[in-house]
């Protein structure tokens, strides 16, 4: 991508307030390049703000070369928007993704298959070396294990998936130039020689806590589900487990003895769908279409983007797929939803219920293995 088109997509990343569904709804309209020759009556039609359009008519030049100065520091160093081939197609068809992913390491990675794994930071023995036991284990199984690379559970996770000799990501809530915790700079830098640092950040921003919630959606979303291993009741691990099941992720989790606080979470996330997990067998069993899926929508590495397109394997009625989540939703909901007849409706999700994507409980239907 040449500057000027990357310059452009950054100015309307950071357009303030604008957001990931504002700037999609923007993206349907024109292009990053286009928008900004747009003039003021145009962008105003657009439905931006007086200050957003000032802000994209006059953008803090400082900022914007930052994040250039800061791909330019190293080869490892990438800065991928959503119409660069090496963007993740798992995050891609999630709900508003990032329009812009900041990423320190092998980019390539990011679109491998992936098992997030996240859990308490305030772990018991046991989580942690399930933790690190689960992510050998799913390493050696050629997956890649992603998490927000946070103390206790993440922090053994990356670990154990770098001892296994595999690759792990890790999605982080500040910028790429300000690590954290202090305490897993040296993890940080493993992870980068041997997978990825992520973050949807501008490099210099320092942590907050507003941002981590943020970034959870981004570890689900990159991944084919989410095993959280150990987390308490009112866990942010929860919220990651939350976003999986939206975005149509299967959600899994360790279960743990009930007078254990750090078990509760999980109980209650196997209580409402979450598939109980002893083996990573179990895990394996239950992405088995999404791993096809992922394999044959990789990007292709750059000597190859000229060759012939692959043929793509497609999740069966993906359109409807993605409607049904973790919440019963009636039949009717999903004729609203897809535009798609009732008649014709009930034939997919019958093969669906067929071949073990949904099932069929009392008020519609939902997605087979996935959490609240």
């Amino acid at each position: 991508m040449i500057d000027s088109d990357l310059i452009a997509w950054l100015t309307l990343y950071f357009t303030p307030r604008l957001g990931a569904k504002g700037l999609a709804k923007l993206l349907s309209k024109a292009s990053p390049p286009q928008l900004l020759q747009c003039d003021r009556q145009q962008l105003q039609a657009f439905g931006l703000t007086p200050a957003q359009i000032q802000f994209i008519s006059q953008p803090d030049q400082a900022y914007i070369e930052q994040c250039l100065q800061w791909q330019s520091a190293s080869s490892r160093h990438h800065i991928i928007t959503l119409q660069h081939p090496y963007y993740p197609p798992l995050l891609k068809e999630t709900f508003a993704p990032p329009a812009i992913l900041f990423v320190q390491g092998d980019v390539m990675a990011l679109s491998e298959p992936q098992i997030a794994m996240v859990g308490s930071r305030h772990a018991s023995i046991d989580g942690l070396n399930n933790a690190q036991h689960f992510a050998t284990a799913l390493v050696n199984e050629g997956l890649v294990v992603t998490s927000g690379l946070a103390l206790g559970i993440d922090g053994y996770a990356h670990d154990g998936a770098l001892k296994a000799g595999g690759k792990t990501i890790a999605v982080l809530g500040c910028g790429l130039n300000h690590l954290y915790p202090a305490r897993h700079r040296q993890l940080a830098a493993r992870i980068e020689q041997s997978g990825a640092l992520v973050s949807e950040f501008h490099p210099n921003v320092s942590p907050k806590a507003s941002n981590f919630p943020r970034r959870n959606r981004i570890i689900s979303g990159l991944a084919l589900g989410v095993l959280v291993v150990e987390a308490a009741q009112k866990s942010g691990s929860l919220i990651t487990a939350r976003y999986a099941a939206e975005q149509g992720r299967d959600v899994f989790a360790i279960p743990g003895p009930i007078q254990t606080p750090q078990a509760r979470g999980c109980n209650m996330l196997i209580q409402q769908g979450a598939s109980l997990v002893q083996s990573t067998e179990d895990v394996l069993n239950e992405i088995e279409s999404l791993l096809r899926w992922s394999n044959v929508n990789k990007p292709l590495v750059q000597n190859d983007w000229f060759d012939e397109k692959e043929t793509k394997e497609q999740l069966p009625f993906s359109e409807l797929l993605a409607n049904v989540g973790a919440e019963v939703t009636p039949v009717d909901i999903l004729a609203q939803r897809t535009n798609i007849p009732v008649q014709e409706i009930m034939m997919q999700l019958l093969e669906l219920e067929l071949s073990g994507h949904v099932v069929a409980v009392s008020g519609g239907y939902i997605r087979k293995g996935r959490g609240k």
